[in-house]
């Protein structure tokens, strides 16, 4: 697999791409990252134009089974947070031998 992308990754591409000091760019960064946080938490989709877009789902309740001992066990309802890439990404990737 290739590396993992990290938050000082980014600031470092901010930096050289943009021409902000390195401080400069992590606060970027940063602020980008709250922001598509906070928005998450309060329950809102994130659409990023040609990337993709965040989508926080409600899952029910519903009865499980411990595969272990067939038991049935309740879950709980819960919130889960998916990421549906968009056309334009997948294709830049199919692309890249992806």
């Amino acid at each position: 697999m290739g590396k993992t992308v990290t938050r000082a990754d980014l600031s470092e591409a901010v930096y050289q791409q943009v021409g902000l000091s390195h401080a400069e760019s992590a606060l970027l960064v940063e602020a980008v990252l709250d922001m598509i946080g906070e928005a998450l938490v309060a329950g809102e989709n994130v659409k990023i134009s040609s990337f993709g877009t965040f989508v926080v789902r409600q899952k029910g309740g519903r009865i499980g089974r411990n595969p272990k001992t067939g038991e049935e066990v309740p879950i709980d309802p819960r919130k889960t947070l998916t990421f549906r890439a968009s056309q334009v990404l997948r294709d830049r990737i199919i692309a890249a031998g992806g």
